[in-house]
């Protein structure tokens, strides 16, 4: 008999992120999330999502061991923002027992019924400006920060439940050695002709951070507006993110464009902490695991682009070939090897094609299901 419980304490947040260490403690490409921003990041009093949205986990049982989590959510921003009535459901693991994720799925599909939703959306951890998707496709590696790393039974637990494809999310690598020469040389007449007309491109300031990362916030909460899934950050929710790119920011990979004091424009490249992480036992970096962190992250020579994006009007004028270009120079000038591009929606073609053009290769897909209640 499989029974669900709600997590009500500090004792259950605990047992919610080590079940996820448990279950993948033999897969050589699982990397474990730092413990305690898992632990803050699902406290409902340090969390500023819980300020205007709710969420309630839950670790379903069977034989008295803990075979599988879950989280139903209702993000109240993301319905205000597209004048929907949507659900959500995040952080779904599970052992390989389909009764168990029926189960789990009858709790998020039950929670969202009571608060008269008419859609679950899943999984995200609780929106797409979080960790989102289940892997469908690219398990023979690690996934670099920031992205999810899952069994290959998921998508099929999930399908025969009945949820449907909403949307897949891409994730392209891209090699040093294998960026085209001409990218270089277009990029350069491109600037120019912006800088022509009063367009430049520059290097995040770092001594300026929280004045820089504010413009980051409002080209983000602008060019990604209509973005399929998009729901924007709020001021604080923004403030937790930018400490955590400060953490892995190189203002070598980081550029802003800009007309006149307007900023159009931004590109942030962060190196894959992941490749340290995953040195971590269960996420800990206390007793000795801050001294595997360390030397591990020396030994980083991969990043991925997070945010790249131009606002309506300054569109198609090349800016996002010169961010490109900038970043795969600064990739030369730092020893990186490869980069990954996530994630880009399947829809978004411009991007893509974009990508294509420059032999980037798509290695991973991901996809948000749908279910409709």
């Amino acid at each position: 008999m499989i029974q669900i419980l709600k997590v009500e304490n500090n004792k259950g947040i605990k047992q919610f992120i080590d079940f996820q260490h448990e279950l993948y403690k033999n897969d050589k490409n699982y990397v474990p999330e730092l413990y305690i921003a898992q632990k803050k990041f699902l406290n409902k009093n340090k969390n500023p999502f819980f300020k205007h949205s709710e969420a309630d986990l839950f670790l379903a049982y069977k034989n008295n061991k803990i075979v599988g989590r879950i989280v139903a959510i209702k993000n109240n921003n993301y319905n205000k923002h597209w004048d929907s009535n949507v659900g959500f459901f995040g952080f779904f693991d599970l052992i390989d027992d389909y009764e168990v994720a029926k189960a789990l799925l009858d709790t998020a599909v039950n929670w969202s019924k009571e608060r008269k939703l008419d859609t679950i959306l899943g999984p995200e951890n609780f929106s797409t400006n979080d960790t989102c998707g289940v892997l469908i496709d690219g398990y023979d590696s690690a996934p670099v920060i920031g992205m999810t790393y899952n069994k290959k039974y998921y998508p099929d637990f999930l399908e025969k439940y009945g949820f449907k494809k909403g949307m897949d999310i891409l994730a392209y690598n891209l090699e040093t050695n294998e960026m085209p020469e001409k990218l270089l040389r277009v990029s350069y007449k491109i600037e120019k002709r912006l800088n022509e007309n009063g367009i430049t491109i520059r290097n995040l300031d770092m001594k300026k951070f929280d004045t820089e990362i504010e413009k980051v916030k409002k080209v983000y909460n602008s060019a990604w507006d209509r973005n399929w899934g998009f729901v924007p950050f709020t001021d604080e929710e923004f403030d937790v993110v930018a400490k955590d790119l400060k953490t892995a920011a190189n203002p070598d990979f980081a550029f802003i464009a800009e007309k006149g004091d307007e900023v159009i424009g931004v590109s942030f490249s962060a190196y894959d902490l992941n490749k340290a992480l995953i040195k971590l036992k269960k996420g800990r970096l206390l007793p000795f695991g801050i001294f595997r962190f360390i030397k591990a992250r020396k030994k980083i020579d991969n990043v991925r682009i997070i945010i790249m994006g131009v606002i309506e009007g300054y569109r198609k004028l090349g800016v996002d070939v010169c961010f490109y270009a900038k970043t795969v120079q600064a990739a030369k000038d730092n020893n990186v090897a490869r980069g990954e591009a996530s994630w880009i929606l399947e829809t978004n073609k411009m991007m893509n094609n974009a990508l294509l053009d420059i032999n980037a290769k798509l290695y991973k897909r991901y996809r948000i299901f749908k279910y409709e209640l």
